[in-house]
């Protein structure tokens, strides 16, 4: 199995879902689209699945990222082709336009540790289900996706959609199931380069210690969550 991973910036890579990949035995290829220039190691057409992932910039940044139009189409066309993907955060906004949704700024946003409830239609979905009822989630975000109608919402938070399905093949998590330790200390340590971080007064102490005594088990669920999609392509 051969998966194409889309990576908007070092620090918001694949993460743990690379590590289920390996032991795996997948071949994961990583693909540094914000380069000018670089293309996909191979031709699309030889993965399995592609992955999206996150990102600082916003959904509605392509006068600061033309490369953001580019990923969109990109995007649009493997749902054309029934590709399937995973997408998270700013990669969950990206494909949600792409799927004739929207991504919009929330209504407030979440940084740190939130409550994430399954829906009753996310109960049953292959990849979300075994999440259900709810769980508490490392989130980092601004912005949101709006699924389009055709779309199954999956589970939500009370400020957006956090998880969501097109058809078959397809899904889109708002929260970091994927985010490592590492990861995880470095944005909560540089919380200031975010001015939404700034405005919302987070706490990086406070935060520093949640993650401490969350992310061991969470990195567990993200894994779990990465094995039950490339299950679905098995």
């Amino acid at each position: 199995m051969r998966v194409l991973a889309i990576v908007h910036q070092t620090d918001a890579g694949p993460g743990v879902f690379a590590e289920e990949m390996r032991e795996r035995g997948v071949e994961l290829h990583e693909w540094m689209l914000a380069e000018r220039g670089t293309g996909p190691p191979l031709e699309i057409a030889e993965y399995d699945a592609v992955l999206t992932f996150g990102g600082e910039m916003h959904a509605d940044q392509e006068d600061r990222h033309p490369w953001l139009r580019f990923e969109k189409d990109f995007l649009a066309a493997m749902l054309d082709d029934r590709m399937p993907l995973l997408a998270v955060c700013l990669g969950s906004q990206l494909l949600a336009e792409a799927a004739g949704g929207s991504a919009r700024r929330a209504s407030r946003p979440e940084m740190g540790w939130h409550e994430v409830e399954v829906t009753a239609e996310g109960e049953a979905d292959p990849v979300i289900g075994p999440l259900a009822p709810g769980f508490t989630a490392f989130q980092w975000h601004s912005y949101e996706a709006v699924p389009p109608p055709e779309a199954t919402v999956l589970a939500s938070s009370p400020v957006c959609p956090q998880a969501y399905r097109l058809g078959e093949r397809a899904w889109g998590i708002q929260f970091h199931a994927e985010v490592t330790a590492a990861d995880a200390a470095k944005w909560t340590n540089e919380y200031r380069q975010d001015e939404d971080a700034v405005r919302i007064g987070l706490d990086p102490d406070a935060l520093r210690a949640e993650n401490e005594e969350r992310i061991k088990a969470w990195n567990q669920v993200g894994r779990e969550l990465c094995g039950r999609f490339l299950d679905r392509l098995g």
